[in-house]
């Protein structure tokens, strides 16, 4: 069964830039997209409801303003509309679990209370069951794309290729549904897959100055430091034991590996500079309530500039 994705629209630019990048992604999968609007009812009506007008009456308007802008740039695209007078956080997580992914606007607040980082966006990505994309204002279909050459027409771009997949990887647990989506999304825009692995080594005890150097005794905890070369080696081999079944699973995927030596978070935002999506994982532990996003997922969140996708595994 084919599900529709998931659009949150709050009146921001950039739910608006998320509901196109939405459109642009379901016309890849041949699916529609469901653009969800939140309201809320107050004892007085809020001060951007026009004299004489219900707060009902403004959310149907701005959903429908959505629908045009959408219907307009990808009319043979099925678009559903939904309007729901609930808490945010709860309406948007309930319309990921009947979506095969979530897409919102990451930056700014709109007029109503926008998905602001850090606020409504990031408890829906640390709550949500199935992948929840965000999409930064001013962001539009070229952008997907590697730079167009001088003199091709606008309605050219699509036919310049994507620019590459970031796979932000772990490899402490099994992530299968975050490697799935990572390869199945490069598959479907025939674009590169760079998969990025930081990690971090022991450091070597570094003895006083006045006392001679000696070897460490076996069995100490010193004696089985690796050198660098080697927990780099050793790294680099296990990405590429994970990446193994899904090259054979995805033969025309380009994969490059990427492993160093620092900080994941650090790793992965340099990486995303020039992507056209990030793809990271967060551990799903079966609690929504009080539920958070990692370090890494944090980091990117407030950081990168491309749509990120974070995806729930096990």
């Amino acid at each position: 069964m084919q599900y529709d994705i998931a659009v949150g629209i709050d009146g921001s630019p950039a739910s608006l830039a998320a509901a196109h990048w939405a459109a642009h992604e379901a016309q890849r999968r041949g699916s529609g997209i469901t653009l969800v609007h939140v309201w809320h009812r107050h004892a007085r009506p809020a001060p951007y409801i026009p004299a004489g007008g219900t707060e009902r009456a403004w959310a149907e308007r701005m959903l429908a303003e959505a629908v045009r802008s959408v219907r307009s740039a990808h009319p043979g695209l099925r678009i559903t509309e939904r309007l729901v007078c609930d808490a945010t956080v709860t309406a948007l997580v309930t319309a990921a679990d009947d979506a095969e992914m979530l897409v919102l606007g990451s930056s700014g607040p709109g007029p109503v209370g926008g998905f602001v980082t850090g606020s409504v966006s990031q408890r829906v990505v640390a709550r949500a069951d199935h992948p929840v994309v965000l999409v930064r204002a001013g962001r539009g279909a070229a952008d997907e794309h590697l730079p167009a050459a001088d003199g091709l027409a606008p309605e050219e771009i699509p036919e310049t290729p994507y620019r590459d997949v970031v796979l932000g990887l772990r490899l402490d647990r099994p992530c299968d549904e975050v490697l799935d989506f990572a390869f199945e999304t490069a598959r479907r825009r025939g674009s590169g897959l760079r998969a990025v692995h930081a990690f971090r080594s022991p450091s070597r005890p570094r003895p006083a100055p006045s006392v001679p150097v000696m070897a460490p005794a076996a069995g100490s905890p010193a004696a089985h430091v690796q050198p660098p070369w080697q927990a780099l080696a050793d790294a680099e081999g296990t990405v590429s034991a994970v990446l193994r079944p899904w090259r054979a699973k995805y033969p025309t995927v380009r994969v490059t590996e990427t492993v160093t030596e620092e900080r994941a978070a650090a790793a992965v935002v340099r990486a995303a500079r020039d992507a056209g999506l990030l793809v990271v994982g967060r551990s799903a532990n079966g609690h929504r309530f009080g539920a958070r996003t990692g370090p890494v997922t944090h980091a990117v969140l407030h950081h990168v500039g491309c749509p990120v996708a974070v995806v729930p595994h096990e």
